[in-house]
């Protein structure tokens, strides 16, 4: 096991051997402001909200090629960048050329005033820049969802977008490529083990040795993406003492397509999970395009999702109606639930102290099944649902229902099913009469609360709406209308 985090930054490996100033779950935030050269990267809200602290990771992909994903680096742990290059706004400028093409674009439109947003938002453009050429209006939206301005206004930034990423990625980083590409080989892909006198961090690189260290340290804080156990340091100043990092598995980063289904290593990023479900589960692909923003979705994973078991998670509802196993792996063997059954109260689940979410396992919907998810929130983007609603519905030739699966988030203290709902419909006509009844019959399903995010009256009311919804979009399509 090694006990340094080396990785390439301004050209050079750089290792950190952890001492008093430095603890394995130092975010890449706070040690980049820590260096007299890395200003660049701001603080704005250390929880993945704002996007002031964007960087870019590089890795190397499997045809050996540079690969480029823009993150909050207030949401990563230094030992999760081993391995990667990490660029700043600093690197972006070479030192006997002029501006990047994307900085060069935010001085030409006059995409900024006060400038405290911008080193973010320039990166999150040099991603853009780097994997997307002459992109769409949507490809640069969902580029810059992640990053907050409150001087400029959008318009000149996603001008900015638009004129300098036409340039096929070339950029002075191709020319080097090849050389980092060395460098990051040359870095030992081992086990890290880092310890300190009140922290022990494992960073396995198989899935049998983190089910060891489960089986070692049960009660050891899992990390698969870090998008929500960050802020347990960031926000609450919390000392994780035991850490099994998963980030660096990679044989829970594949997926896998097996006859009429597909497995999800739970340590995929979700960007990669929207790209391998969006032709057969595309539902699921446009929950997963509201989810946080392009940052977050670099980092989060399925199996983090899940493991929170909150009410309000935006793939639980949609991995429901699909009707997904969960796999959980231990040193003694192998087992899987139903997603549904997976969830046992607020922030409770079946997984056991020794055990792993390692997969999701979602099998294809059969033809002339349809399935629909909607969240509702304050705001489109980057936001957390105040409720979500998804439907799996199977009709007849002459429209009477055969089956229907009705499953709300944020109603109660888990993602539930409103079984009494779908009784009231199954072997109905679906028509506006059936929704009607079965609106009555989902008032009495639920209790919601009322938060900071809204009323249970407004839930109560949104719940039907959404049924409603669900009906109007399907019956346009039964008689010939768009789905």
């Amino acid at each position: 096991m090694l006990s340094a985090v080396s990785f390439v930054l301004d050209g050079k490996i750089v290792s950190i051997d952890f001492d008093s100033s430095l603890n394995p779950t130092t975010t890449v935030l706070n040690f980049l402001r820590q260096l007299p050269t890395h200003k660049g990267v701001k603080e704005g809200c250390a929880e993945g909200d704002c996007g002031a602290c964007t960087v870019v990771l590089g890795d190397v992909a499997d045809n050996g090629s540079m690969r480029y994903r823009s993150v909050d680096s207030c949401l990563l742990f230094l030992p999760m960048i081993h391995g990667k290059h990490l660029i700043t706004v600093e690197n972006l400028k070479a030192p006997e050329e002029d501006l990047h093409p994307v900085q060069d674009a935010m001085v030409e439109s006059n995409g900024s005033q006060c400038g405290y947003c911008t080193p973010g938002i320039v990166m999150a453009m040099f991603a853009l820049y780097k994997t997307r050429n002459h992109p769409s209006r949507a490809e640069i939206d969902d580029a810059l969802t992640g990053n907050l301005c409150r001087c400029t206004g959008y318009k000149p930034i996603v001008e900015a977008a638009s004129n300098s990423c036409v340039a096929n990625g070339v950029d002075h980083f191709t020319g080097r490529e090849p050389q980092v590409v060395q460098m990051l080989k040359s870095i030992p892909q081992h086990s890290l083990h880092l310890k300190t006198e009140s922290q022990h961090y494992f960073r396995p690189v198989t899935l049998q040795e983190a089910l060891s260290l489960k089986h070692q340290h049960p009660e050891a804080v899992v990390l698969c993406g870090a998008t929500d156990v960050a802020l347990r340091v960031t926000k609450k100043h919390e000392v994780l003492k035991e850490v099994i990092d998963l980030s660096g598995i990679e044989e829970l980063r594949q997926a896998t397509e097996q006859g009429d289904s597909l497995t999800l290593g739970a340590a995929l990023p979700l960007s990669d999970v929207m790209m391998k479900v969006k032709a057969d589960f595309p539902a699921l692909h446009d929950m997963l395009a509201v989810f946080g923003s392009q940052q977050i979705r670099n980092l989060a994973t399925l199996g983090g999702n899940l493991g929170t078991a909150s009410p309000i998670g935006d793939t639980l509802p949609v991995m429901m109606v699909y009707n997904a196993r969960v796999v959980l792996e231990s040193v003694g063997g192998k087992r899987e639930l139903p997603i549904g059954d997976f969830f046992t109260g607020y922030r409770q689940t079946e997984r056991r102290a020794d055990e792993l979410i390692t997969a999701v396992i979602v099998p294809k919907v059969p033809q002339g099944t349809t399935v629909k998810a909607y969240k509702i929130s304050k705001r489109k983007d980057l936001d957390i649902s105040t409720l979500s609603g998804a439907f799996r519905l199977q009709l007849n030739r002459n429209s009477y229902v055969q089956t229907i699966r009705v499953v709300y988030g944020g109603m109660a203290d888990r993602v539930k099913r409103a079984r009494a709902t779908e009784q009231s419909i199954i072997g109905k006509k679906w028509d506006r009469e059936t929704i009607e009844k079965a609106k009555s019959v989902l008032d009495t399903e639920f209790t919601p609360i009322s938060d900071a995010r809204s009323g249970a009256e407004f839930r109560r009311v949104a719940a039907r709406n959404l049924l409603m919804k669900l009906w109007s979009e399907t019956s346009q399509r039964e008689n010939g209308g768009v789905d």
